[in-house]
């Protein structure tokens, strides 16, 4: 089995701009697969020295440099900036036993006050000697049951291609320290189809604000101490490769 690794000094991640130079996304490339994710935070005018709410999007492409089917994306583990918090006081909580076998609009009405994100996924299910059928799923991220104190999510998605199969994926926010990262989650990507599926494409909007005891929270919250607020992403396929790189989104620190 080839394995190929790619760190995020090398030569070959790149930065590049895309839709006219007006935004700037991470493009890394491990021999023919391709991976293209940006993503950032608004508002990006923050305080230096204390917290206040944001929204955070992003997005991520799977590849490949000749047109071929790339190979299975199995786990995504993301690094946050230590600037950062998460806030879940007086927040609703969603359960796996919930959201077991529901479709999208059944998931949300179970859990609607838990709900933390939204976003949208696409794969591709390649049966031998058919043609390749294309997948899809509105995604929804629910506040999660605490684990060993930390706060974790449920991604929720519900595909009806090629037949109906519910996913719910649990992500631990780990609180980490290391160096510019101080959040950590790990994202095992399930198997589509029977492993016949491969995802290609997602992207996400966290956010949400609630009232607890007479005053407004938020669930993503950031600084700005010094200009710029940092997330690293690493990516590992069915084949053994590898991949990582660094983003970095300014900001404008405010006394």
């Amino acid at each position: 089995m080839r394995k190929t690794v790619l760190r995020a000094a090398a030569l070959s991640a790149l930065l590049l701009l895309i839709g006219g130079g007006t935004a700037i996304a991470l493009r890394l490339q491990a021999g023919n697969l391709v991976i293209v994710t940006d993503g950032g935070f608004s508002p990006t005018t923050l305080p230096k020295h204390e917290f206040a709410p944001i929204n955070l999007h992003g997005y991520g492409k799977i590849t490949t440099a000749d047109g071929s089917n790339p190979p299975i994306l199995e786990q995504i583990v993301l690094w946050f900036d230590k600037h950062g918090s998460i806030e879940t006081r007086g927040l609703p909580v969603c359960t796996q036993a919930k959201l077991a076998a529901t479709t999208t609009s059944q998931a949300r009405k179970l859990c609607p006050g838990a709900i933390v994100g939204t976003g949208f996924g696409e794969a591709v299910v390649n049966f031998p000697e058919q043609a390749p059928i294309p997948a899809s799923s509105p995604i929804t991220i629910f506040n999660g049951p605490k684990v060993d104190g930390n706060p974790s999510v449920l991604a929720h998605a519900h595909l009806t291609v090629p037949g109906p199969t519910t996913f719910v994926v649990p992500i631990v926010v780990q609180e980490v320290h290391d160096g510019r990262y101080g959040f950590k989650t790990v994202a095992e990507i399930p198997k589509i189809a029977g492993g016949a599926g491969t995802p290609v494409y997602g992207r996400l909007s966290i956010g949400k604000t609630w009232k607890y005891k007479g005053r407004t929270l938020s669930y993503a919250n950031a600084s700005c101490p010094d200009g710029r607020l940092q997330a690293k992403g690493q990516f590992r396929f069915k084949d053994g490769t590898f991949l990582q790189g660094t983003l970095s989104k300014p900001c404008t620190g405010k006394n």
